[in-house]
């Protein structure tokens, strides 16, 4: 069977999702952790959380610190992500309560 080999631009875009996914989703867990939930998240959720907390905490750290640019994987970038999941998945929450979640 043929070895798949991929571009090296190819390979580096690969790399850099998986680490945007993994990060993303220890930063989610980490989130769902600080504020824990009664009811248990769905997986995807917890990634999808991650994954846009990691995403809005970079571009927030890149924004304070005029254009420089910051990944997950640093100390610092890692911090941005989780406090900014846990931002995300308080407004979730009140916007379940508030209009998703009708009781009575």
């Amino acid at each position: 069977m043929p070895e798949l080999e991929l571009s090296q631009t190819a390979q580096h875009w690969l790399n850099v999702v998986l680490i945007w996914v993994g990060f993303g989703t220890l930063s989610g867990l980490l989130a769902t952790l600080v504020l824990p939930a009664r009811q248990p998240s769905h997986p995807l959720g917890t990634l999808l959380i991650g994954a846009l907390g990691s995403l809005i905490g970079l571009l927030a750290l890149s924004w304070i610190f005029q254009g420089r640019q910051f990944n997950p994987i640093s100390p610092l970038g890692f911090l941005a992500a989780t406090a900014a999941a846990i931002l995300l998945l308080i407004i979730y929450r009140a916007f379940w309560a508030c209009f998703v979640k009708k009781d009575g």
